[in-house]
């Protein structure tokens, strides 16, 4: 069994994408595929993917989607700030873990 490594993005983040054709845009995440260390990003990545026709779509054609993307091109954007920052984990006030900020200091 592989090992499973800790996700610093989660759904509904705001990030920002480090490297690729979409490289320097940001986008809210959509979804986390966590078996495959991939996240789907609103309007990063599009792809083209051709659609049979079906009562749904009866025209069928082509159809432009977001394609999932490696979560090491992700870097989370801090809501306070507005920058893309690293991401660590301690404890809040409640005793729990929480994210926060390693440029700010701040739990996000």
């Amino acid at each position: 069994m592989a090992d499973i490594k800790k996700i610093h993005i989660k759904k509904g983040d705001t990030v920002k994408i480090l490297t690729g054709n979409d490289n320097g845009k940001t986008g809210k995440v959509l979804e986390i595929i966590t078996s495959k260390y991939r996240a789907i990003v609103e309007g990063v990545n599009m792809v083209t993917k051709h659609v049979k026709p079906s009562a749904d779509k009866p025209e069928g054609g082509l159809i432009n989607t977001e394609a999932a993307m490696h979560i090491s091109n992700l870097m989370l954007v801090d809501p306070a700030s507005g920058e893309p920052t690293r991401i660590g984990r301690k404890l809040n006030a409640e005793g729990k873990n929480q994210r926060y900020s390693k440029k700010s200091g701040e739990f996000i």
